[in-house]
């Protein structure tokens, strides 16, 4: 699917979040000028946004934190309470929020620098629709800052095996086809890495393994 524009694939279609109308328009511009994407609407906050998901049903959600009126944050956590399909993709600006790490444990898919070029935010949106992680490296620095005192026990061959496939934003199916296990055992692994690196979810886990040098 992320030949989206060359196989002439139905487009992604977005909601952009944030509650400045220059940058929505900025970004509105921006999709609407590439082929594969569509933009189905926009919402200055967090509250109008998980109204707008509703009635709309886009695939990804670009999500701002710090929003007077609703915060992305509880937005996440509310699109992940009632089921929302879309994938939220947090653009955040980096020297200002704090939160992010919050927001990968109410379910954001991934995050981004609002300075990032063009064509790594399409990338990325991409990759957020199809459910792969999105972490910029400056992202990633600014998370593990905030992540917990992980434990300090060792990942096993096969797990490190795993995090390094899902770094590189492989499913779950993907990994199980190439190392030869069930998906059952791909989430068993998953389970355990979580546990071992003190996180919740796959984003958490390669922020933390960059910081303790796990990936390179």
């Amino acid at each position: 699917m992320t030949e989206h524009a060359a196989t002439g694939a139905a487009p992604i279609t977005l909601l952009i979040v944030d509650d400045h109308p220059v940058v929505r328009d900025g970004l509105r511009g921006m999709f609407e000028s590439a082929p594969g994407f569509r933009v189905l609407g926009e919402a200055p906050n967090g509250v109008a946004a998980v109204s707008l998901a509703a009635a709309l049903d886009p695939d990804v959600i670009l999500m701002d934190l710090r929003m007077p009126g609703g915060g992305g944050v509880d937005a996440i956590r509310e699109l992940a309470r009632t089921g929302a399909r879309a994938k939220v993709l947090v653009l955040t600006t980096y020297d200002t929020d704090s939160d992010t790490l919050p927001a990968i444990e109410a379910g954001a898919t991934g995050y981004l620098l609002k300075d990032a070029p063009r064509d790594e935010l399409f990338t990325g949106v991409r990759a957020a629709a199809e459910g792969r992680t999105v972490l910029s490296p400056a992202v990633a620095s600014r998370l593990v800052s905030a992540v917990r005192a992980p434990g300090n026990e060792p990942l096993s061959a096969r797990e490190r095996e795993v995090l390094a496939l899902v770094a590189r934003g492989t499913s779950n199916r993907e990994i199980a086809r190439e190392l030869f296990i069930s998906e059952a055992t791909v989430k068993t692994h998953l389970t355990h890495l979580y546990a071992k690196l003190g996180v919740n979810d796959r984003a958490a886990a390669v922020a933390a393994a960059y910081q303790r040098g796990i990936l390179g």
